[in-house]
């Protein structure tokens, strides 16, 4: 989805943007926000663990998308096999799964770099998501993302948990969906509403998001601190996501247990009041990816800070070093 801020200033431009993540061709450290328990949006529920991706079976359970990047990235999506031989997908011996961009290459202007798009085998149709990294990409000219996505964008539904581009501060939480589906009844939530209509398509695909406030979240700011969890509720009352820096995850996500119901206010709630959950999400694989430059992150480029052209950024493989998630796992709960 697109940035808000630059949204405002570069409307024309944008509004002409294809679907970012169109999957039509995918066959103690500083306070924490306070958080007031609320039943409101998150009953105590008992979960079940169904899915657990984590260590050396990581990466046989993800299907490795390797077509044109439809999101008009300089990036060419490896293969499996060849993302496994060129060392840019493979699990450490602690169990960590890394995915990275080829930071060794040099490449003319214009030229695509290397990368890995994956999507889980699993698809869902709701639950409790919970994913831990240690560390994830950022930079000028990219664009790293974990999201949910269904077939026949945008129609059923679009959930991106964790995104960025070039040197964003802080995460955005964006929803897209088909027509009819708006953001409302959100006060609950701690981050800041940026836009409100969810429906998404050709050339309106900002979709209805939220911007984080905590700098811990994203980039730079959520590496140095050793990263931290994503959680995503995804239920008949909305979808509600959560975010807990590293040293500040709740014991119960640590012991398997997780409840909601405790954890206090989401940093972002699309409530079904608004977009039936039931009606508008359906059949959701995980997805995890970087793509370079594209459809916003090469249009945010120089807005952002970043000297030059995205295109001549890509070309040099120094810039990408920190071009990398480093993934403790990703859990699946289900109620039982």
């Amino acid at each position: 989805m697109l940035s808000f801020t630059y949204l405002i200033v570069s409307l024309p431009v944008l509004a002409s943007a294809l679907g970012f993540h169109d999957t039509r061709q995918l066959s103690s450290r500083h306070s924490r926000l306070s958080r007031t328990p609320s039943h409101t949006y998150a009953k105590r529920t008992t979960y079940e663990l169904e899915d657990m991706y984590t260590g050396e079976s990581f990466l046989d359970e993800w299907d490795f998308f390797s077509a044109a990047d439809p999101t008009n990235g300089l990036v060419n999506y490896q293969t499996k096999e060849d993302a496994i031989s060129k060392g840019l997908a493979f699990v450490q011996d602690d169990g960590t799964t890394v995915l990275q961009v080829d930071n060794t290459t040099y490449l003319s202007s214009g030229q695509s770099r290397d990368s890995v798009r994956i999507s889980s085998k699993k698809q869902y149709n709701g639950g409790l998501f919970i994913a831990s990294f240690w560390s994830m990409p950022h930079g000028c000219a990219t664009w790293p993302a974990f999201w949910t996505v269904g077939p026949n964008w945008p129609n059923s539904g679009e959930i991106d948990i964790l995104e960025g581009v070039n040197t964003q501060q802080t995460n955005q939480y964006t929803v897209h969906t088909g027509e009819n589906c708006v953001l409302e009844d959100a006060k609950v939530a701690t981050a800041t509403i940026l836009g409100t209509t969810c429906a998404s398509g050709a050339g309106h695909n900002s979709g209805c998001a939220f911007q984080e406030t905590d700098t811990r979240s994203y980039g730079h700011g959520f590496n140095k601190e050793a990263g931290g969890v994503y959680a995503t509720l995804w239920d008949d009352s909305g979808i509600s996501i959560y975010f807990f820096s590293r040293c500040e995850i709740p014991q119960d996500i640590e012991d398997e247990t997780p409840d909601p119901s405790s954890w206090g206010a989401p940093s972002a709630f699309f409530p079904s009041s608004g977009c039936s959950t039931s009606e508008n999400f359906h059949d959701h694989s995980l997805v995890i990816d970087t793509t370079l430059c594209g459809d916003w992150s090469g249009s945010a480029f120089n807005a952002d800070g970043c000297s030059g052209t995205c295109a001549d950024a890509v070309a040099d493989p120094t810039n990408f070093k920190t071009a990398k998630w480093d993934i403790d796992y990703i859990a699946v709960y289900q109620t039982n």
